[in-house]
C-alpha cells in the first residue's frame, strides 16, 4: 500500500494526492516510485476521464526534491534521482487523459516543474510559484528550462530562471503560468468543477485532443496539422462518435463510453 501517494476516484475524476506535508510534499525516492505506480494505474483505467494531482495540507503542493535526502547520496545516486524525478514529471504529461494541477501552497522547482507538465494550473491565492534552482547551483533538470518557454515565452521564462523570482499565484497567473487563481477553501471544488465539465465529453475524444495539442505545438503548423487529422480520423469509428450525433438529434445529453 502506497504511503506517500493517495488516489481517490470519484465519477470518473481521479484525484492523485502527494502525502508528505511533514516535509513540504517533497519528491522522495519512495515518494517518485509510488506516483509512478500510481499514473501507470491510472492510464489503463478506462473509468478515469480526468485526474486532479494536489498536495496534502495547505503549506505545499510540491517543494521539489528532497534535497535533505539527496545530501547524504553518493553522485551516481544523485544522478539516477535527478533522471528518475524527470521521467516522473513527463509521466504526468504523457497520461492519457487531461491532468489538472491544484496547486495548493509552495511550488518550487521540481513541484512547478510537475505542474508544468500538466494540461492545466490552478493555485489557491496563497501559493508562492518558482523555478529557484539556479540559487541553489543547479538549474531546473525536470523539463523547466523547455515547458516554460513554450508556455509563457522565452524572454519571460528566461527573466524567471536566472533571477530565481518567487511568484505569487497572482503574479505567476499574470505570466501565463497558471489559468485560474482561487482561495485555499475553494480550490479543490474549482478544480473538480473544471474537471466535471471536461468528464461529460466523449473520454477518446479529450485523449486526442490532449494528443494532437501536445505533439502538434513541437513542430510546424502544416505537421501539426497532419496529426490533428490522424487524431481526427481515430475518431471516426468510435461508438461514441455515433453516440454523439445520435444525442444531437434526439436533443438529448450524449452518454459517452469511452469506446
Amino acid at each position: 500500500m502506497a504511503q506517500f501517494v493517495e488516489v481517490t476516484i470519484t465519477d470518473g475524476i481521479a484525484v492523485l494526492m502527494l502525502k508528505r506535508a511533514q516535509a513540504a510534499n517533497a519528491l522522495s525516492i519512495q515518494m517518485l516510485e509510488e506516483i509512478n505506480e500510481a499514473l501507470e494505474e491510472l492510464t489503463y483505467n478506462r473509468s478515469v476521464r480526468v485526474v486532479i494531482v494536489t498536495g496534502e495540507g495547505e503549506k505545499a503542493f510540491c517543494a521539489g526534491a528532497d534535497l535533505k535526502e539527496r545530501k547524504g547520496m553518493p553522485e551516481e545516486q544523485v544522478r539516477k534521482t535527478v533522471a528518475l524525478i524527470g521521467s516522473t514529471v513527463t509521466h504526468f504529461e504523457k497520461l492519457a487523459q487531461p491532468v489538472i494541477a491544484a496547486i495548493n501552497g509552495v511550488a518550487f522547482g521540481g513541484g512547478l516543474e510537475l505542474a508544468l507538465a500538466c494540461d492545466l494550473r490552478i493555485a489557491s491565492s496563497d501559493a508562492k510559484l518558482g523555478l529557484t534552482e539556479a540559487s541553489l547551483g543547479i538549474i531546473p533538470g525536470a523539463g523547466g528550462t523547455q515547458r516554460l518557454p513554450r508556455l509563457i515565452g522565452i524572454g519571460k521564462a528566461k527573466e524567471l530562471i536566472y533571477t530565481a523570482r518567487r511568484l505569487t499565484a497572482d503574479e505567476a497567473k499574470e505570466y501565463g503560468i497558471i489559468e485560474h487563481v482561487v482561495t485555499s477553501d475553494e480550490l479543490l471544488s474549482f478544480a473538480q468543477s473544471l474537471a466535471q465539465e471536461m468528464a461529460k465529453n466523449a473520454p477518446l475524444s479529450l485523449m486526442q485532443a490532449k494528443t494532437a495539442i501536445n505533439h502538434g505545438m513541437q513542430t510546424d503548423i502544416a505537421t501539426g496539422l497532419q496529426i490533428e487529422s490522424l487524431a481526427y480520423s481515430r475518431l471516426l469509428y468510435s461508438e461514441d462518435r455515433l453516440e454523439g450525433l445520435q444525442a444531437f438529434q434526439e436533443k438529448r445529453q450524449p452518454v459517452y463510453t469511452g469506446k
